[in-house]
């Protein structure tokens, strides 16, 4: 098989959470111990730090890691999803694992894995595990994929466990309170390993509390972090959301420096200041053109959409158009009730079995009082946001993780400039 077909066969002969949802969801650790014996245990031959939450996690995991490359550090970082190739969830220093690797991997390991029919995620958790230990690396940034406590990810013994936040998502498989998903979230709390904590509500924070004391776990709150350890810090990510994010990530350095890590002032800037260019990190609040003003961001949940809607009203602009898709398992009602009711909107879906189909989200737009049309796909849905736009305007593209890797996959044709 090639590259190509490689992706296929994965995507469909193992179950894969961001296209189909639920069915791809297996609760239990059966198949990632299995899988971890199988490989011989590969993540214990590096270092990690665990990073969970309900939003930022992809941020904070991403400037964790330009930090400690820009320290000097061989540096492996876990994600997930991807959002225009599957190679995005495996790097080293920003390099994505090799098309080759991938394939060889499935190659050589069908033989084991079919009889197991492990998820997709359990299956990518691996092979980025073997393919760390393979590289040498000296530590890895690994976020978890969904929840925490029955995470796959969840083998792991870090040096230190970050959890940046908890909102309303993945209810169905959390729970339908904060306290428990903050219970789920949790669940990566480790034995006497500093745990850091980035925001909390009164529901969530005796979760923690008490999480860290049975787990007898030093606990940090970065929300009690006033300290300016490194001040006029020039940070890449601009959106709002930022703020608790580098609260959250202040927070922890000083326990990976007790922890044995070197890590300079000027790699901490570093990092921060350019963090997309070292990690290739994409769609947190990314500016693809002036005149009009296009932006795309990944937050697709009320929590980070509640974020984003704040941003967009410190915006200067004649008229705002957003160009909105969602996935059919969201607080859709949730988030729609959230969003500007004077912008134009362009209702569209993204190419993945989970999106809500554009007319069911524009009829239940406008029980919300938003009023646009629908696009069948994203690229006719920004044609025309592109169109009806004057240079003083400000076009939004967002609403699911699947609308800005469609529109990322599609930006040659799109003509932003």
């Amino acid at each position: 098989m090639n590259y190509q077909e490689t992706l296929a066969y994965l995507y469909n002969s193992v179950p894969m959470f961001q296209q189909v949802g639920s069915s791809a969801y297996k609760e239990g650790l059966e198949n990632t111990y299995a899988l971890d014996k199988h490989f011989e245990h590969p993540h214990r031959t590096f270092r990690t730090i665990h990073i969970a939450g309900t939003n930022g996690k992809g941020s904070c995991s991403h400037t964790l890691a330009a930090i400690l490359q820009s320290a000097g550090y061989k540096v492996g970082l876990y994600t997930s999803p991807h959002l225009i190739d599957f190679r995005e969830r495996i790097r080293i220093n920003g390099e994505q694992i090799s098309e080759e690797y991938v394939v060889r991997f499935v190659e050589e390991e069908r033989s084991f894995f079919e009889p197991l029919q492990p998820s997709f995620f359990e299956l990518t958790t691996a092979m980025a595990f073997r393919y760390f230990a393979e590289q040498h690396i000296d530590v890895a940034v690994i976020e978890v994929g969904l929840g925490g406590r029955l995470d796959c990810t969840n083998i792991i013994r870090p040096d230190l466990c970050l959890i940046t936040n908890i909102s309303f998502d993945h209810t169905q498989y959390l729970g339908d309170t904060l306290a428990k998903i903050a219970g789920e979230k949790a669940g990566i709390i480790k034995s006497q390993t500093p745990v850091v904590i980035g925001e909390t509500t009164p529901e969530t924070k005796p979760v923690f509390l008490q999480k860290a004391k049975e787990m007898d776990a030093p606990l940090f709150l970065a929300e009690d972090n006033t300290t300016e350890s490194y001040p006029n810090l020039v940070c890449e990510l601009q959106g709002l959301y930022q703020i608790p994010n580098t609260r959250t990530i202040l927070t922890a350095l000083p326990l990976l420096i007790k922890a044995g890590y070197t890590l300079p002032e000027e790699a901490v800037r570093k990092g921060f200041a350019q963090v997309c260019e070292i990690t290739g990190l994409m769609g947190r609040w990314q500016k693809l053109q002036e005149c009009p003003t296009v932006i795309c961001d990944t937050g697709h949940n009320v929590g980070g959409i509640a974020y984003i809607v704040k941003q967009l009203s410190t915006q200067k602009y004649r008229k705002l158009h957003m160009v909105i898709g969602m996935v059919n398992d969201k607080d859709i009602r949730g988030v729609l009730g959230l969003l500007p009711k004077e912008a134009e909107y362009y209702f569209t879906k993204a190419s993945v079995k989970r999106a809500l189909p554009e007319k069911e989200l524009a009829e239940l737009a406008q029980e919300a009082g938003l009023k646009g049309s629908c696009y069948e796909d994203v690229p006719t849905a920004v044609k025309a946001a592109q169109q009806k736009s004057l240079p003083e305007d400000f076009i939004f593209i967002g609403g699911s993780s699947f609308i800005v890797a469609d529109l990322l996959a599609n930006r040659d044709t799109l003509n932003f400039h």
